[in-house]
């Protein structure tokens, strides 16, 4: 029996209806690890573990990604962009840091990125970076931020969709009955996104008509790949590690 995991938010909801007994939810850094050190099969990751990391095939067909305004991955500021000089950085986040670091040394910025020491700080704290359900709370809560939505951000500077997760698979740990069982899941769940939005304890409905039904789509196309491939390129331009390039299965 295949081993599987995903993340424990919203956005993941269609992607995993169904087979929630069979599935691990941890945030992505942890989850990243289980899938690192054989704990999965396949676990829907971050997708800078796929990219910064040998011995993974993606599953064609499926992810999470926004073509604008995503509104679970931002930076909420209260100084300009230009003048910050420190960011607070969401520990559970592995995708949306780099990013964040790809946007603002696009713009020839490079602040200094630190841990958020927990989510009860956001708020006192001036700029932060936050992703997935959390990030959906301090949106929901009073606060003095500027928001800065990065994949409305990543659309402006590129008119490419992001993809901020996909399944991962480890190579040579799953066979074509995987593959179809998950892009399956993935139809079940979309065929059904109407009841998710409808009884989905998260939220109030219209934020989950909003989100669900808009702001977060789940292809893995040609589209969503090209924007993939931008990151690839902006990843090698301002990083420092190794970049590997995607394979499709």
């Amino acid at each position: 029996m295949n081993r599987i995991g995903s993340v424990p938010y919203l956005n993941s909801v269609p992607l995993t209806w169904g087979i929630e007994e069979e599935t691990d939810f941890v945030v992505p850094s942890a989850l990243a690890e289980q899938l690192r050190t054989g704990r999965l099969d396949a676990a829907l990751v971050s997708i800078t573990e796929a990219l910064f990391h040998e011995g993974y095939d993606i599953l064609d067909g499926v992810a999470v990604a926004s073509h604008g305004h995503v509104k679970s991955v931002f930076l909420a500021h209260q100084q300009p962009l230009e003048e910050i000089e420190i960011i607070h950085c969401d520990t559970a986040s592995l995708t949306s840091v780099n990013l964040l670091r790809v946007l603002l040394a696009e713009r020839g910025l490079r602040p200094a990125f630190m841990p958020l020491p927990d989510y009860a700080q956001a708020t006192a704290l001036e700029n932060v970076l936050l992703i997935g359900n959390p990030g959906i709370d301090f949106l929901h809560a009073p606060h003095p931020h500027t928001i800065w939505d990065l994949g409305a951000a990543w659309q402006e500077l590129t008119d490419l969709p992001f993809v901020y997760a996909a399944w991962a698979l480890r190579r040579g740990h799953h066979d074509a009955a995987l593959r179809e069982y998950l892009r399956a899941t993935k139809t079940s769940g979309l065929e059904q996104l109407s009841k998710i939005i409808a009884t989905h304890p998260d939220y109030d409905t219209a934020f989950r008509q909003a989100y669900l039904g808009g702001h977060i789509q789940y292809n893995l196309g040609k589209t969503e790949k090209a924007g993939l491939a931008k990151f690839v390129e902006l990843l090698k331009t301002h990083g420092d590690q190794d970049v590997y390039k995607p394979t499709f299965v």
